[in-house]
């Protein structure tokens, strides 16, 4: 299998006050500074999901793929297969730019998970993480189809239209969202204690 990597940075962060959450800093680095370095080495290439202008993230040398029609992650998610198919990858993983705190074995046990040929999400406990998945390329036409619906545009119901199989990881803290002041503040206490 050849692997892609995705980072979903294109929220609006209304609870960050609107602000650019993958330039946010966590202990110095930002918030898609600690995204790039807990998937870069475990994907063959990797591409950041993101609306605006891409010169904010020049530093980084990564493409930067923006929605047709901004609908949610589904959207970057479609932006990533479109890029990564033509390129000869078998799969993208994506992942949301606010959990710095991702599993160094999140690829692998993803593609475990996927043997029968449909999408993987990661799972820890009794919570569900849809946007940390692995997602086939072969699936373009039927996401797009799928935005193009009207539905309403759910990570999981796509994903359970698909198969999709649960990858179990133990640490739930692993994938905490950074969604909040106050998410933040709690993620530097606890760097600040390791």
């Amino acid at each position: 299998m050849r692997i892609f990597g995705v980072i979903l940075a294109g929220g609006q962060a209304r609870r960050m006050g609107g602000a650019d959450k993958a330039l946010l800093r966590l202990a110095g680095l930002s918030l898609l500074d600690r995204a790039v370095a807990r998937l870069e080495p475990q994907v063959e290439r990797l591409a950041i999901s993101a609306n605006g202008a891409p010169a904010r993230f020049a530093g980084l040398r990564l493409p930067v793929l923006a929605d047709d029609a901004p609908m949610g992650p589904l959207s970057g998610i479609l932006a990533a297969l479109r890029w990564a198919a033509p390129l000869g990858a078998t799969a993208v993983v994506s992942v949301p730019v606010d959990c710095p705190f991702l599993p160094g074995d999140l690829v692998p046990r993803l593609v475990l998970a996927a043997e029968t040929g449909g999408p993987a999400l990661a799972h820890s406990g009794a919570a569900l993480h849809p946007t940390c998945a692995l997602w086939p390329v072969n699936l373009a036409g039927p996401l797009a189809a799928f935005l193009a619906s009207g539905v309403k545009a759910r990570v999981r119901d796509f994903a359970d239209l698909h198969g999709a199989a649960l990858a179990p990881f133990a640490d739930a803290d692993a994938f905490a969202n950074l969604n909040s002041p106050e998410d933040l503040a709690r993620a530097e206490a606890l760097l600040a204690t390791a």
